[in-house]
């Protein structure tokens, strides 16, 4: 199975096909409302309404499996991204993705690009400090470690990189950017 080969559930309950994304760039992310990453939405959103033009999509996939830090329903994560950030990609249904009810999408894609670490700086030390606590074996798993992994796919379907929430958002776009 490929990324293609996998969907998604919006907000109404449909099926949204990976494989309506073919040939595009993607970003695949699970958000939160209430996460002190939470303003990623606002560069997200910038580089949507920069790059959709081009050929970039996001498939933003709300979770509250991080500290519950999604509450509320489909609806009301919406507003608040809209609202908030006046984010005009489209939200999928608030999703697991980690664990025995995680999205098919999810378990693929952490097969493609496992942890590989937080990188550098204050947050990075303070993610890693807040993990081992939680689980002193975190960075052994490829599971999704916080809220705002982002997985960027090439116009092929293929996993180029994963950045975690501590990575530069501007390291972000200019990998998205290097892929249109």
């Amino acid at each position: 199975m490929g990324f293609y080969d996998h969907s998604v559930t919006d907000p109404q309950g449909n099926d949204v096909p990976m494989a309506d994304y073919e040939g595009k760039v993607v970003i695949v992310v699970n958000t939160a409302t209430g996460c002190g990453f939470t303003p990623h939405y606002e560069p997200l959103e910038q580089m949507w309404e920069d790059l959709h033009d081009k050929g970039l999509e996001i498939v933003d996939v709300p979770c509250n499996q991080f500290g519950a830090q999604t509450p509320g329903t489909d609806d009301e994560v919406h507003e608040f991204c809209t609202l908030t950030y006046g984010t005009q990609f489209p939200q999928m249904r608030k999703s697991d993705v980690n664990g025995e009810n995680q999205l098919p999408l999810f378990a693929w894609l952490k097969g493609q690009r496992g942890f590989e670490g937080f990188g550098e700086g204050e947050t990075a030390r303070f993610m890693e400090g807040h993990l081992a606590k939680i689980d002193p074996d975190y960075a052994s798993s490829p599971d999704i470690k916080w809220n705002f992994t982002k997985f960027v796919i090439d116009r092929g379907g293929n996993v180029i990189a994963r950045f975690e929430p501590t990575a530069d958002m501007a390291d972000v776009r200019a990998c998205v950017e290097g892929l249109l």
